[in-house]
C-alpha cells in the first residue's frame, strides 16, 4: 500500500519536510516513489503538486493525518471530489 507521507530534511533545528509518496513498509527516510509536495512549518510555505497527488489518491493511496490537514488546507480534496463524480 502507497501513502503520501512527509519525509523531514534541513538542518537541526530548522526542519522542513518533503511530501512524499512511499511504500507503507519503507521507514521515514527511506526510498521515495515520487516526490509530490514540500512543507516548510517554520515559514507557513506549502508547495504541492495537485496532479501528482490527486492521482495517487485515485489509485488508493492513504495520506497521513499530518499530510491530510495540509491537503484539506490547500481544499485539495474539493478538487479530488469534482474528478470522481466527473468518473462515475
Amino acid at each position: 500500500m502507497v501513502k503520501l507521507r512527509l519525509k523531514r530534511c534541513g538542518r537541526k533545528q530548522r526542519a522542513v519536510y518533503r511530501i512524499v509518496a512511499i511504500d507503507v513498509r519503507s521507514r521515514r527516510e527511506g526510498r521515495d516513489l515520487q516526490k509530490v509536495g514540500f512543507y516548510d512549518p517554520i515559514k507557513s510555505q506549502t508547495y504541492l503538486n495537485v496532479p501528482a497527488i490527486l492521482d495517487f489518491l485515485e489509485k488508493g493511496a492513504q495520506p497521513t493525518e499530518t499530510v491530510y490537514d495540509i491537503l484539506k488546507r490547500a481544499e485539495v480534496f474539493k478538487e479530488f471530489r469534482l474528478n470522481q463524480t466527473k468518473f462515475n
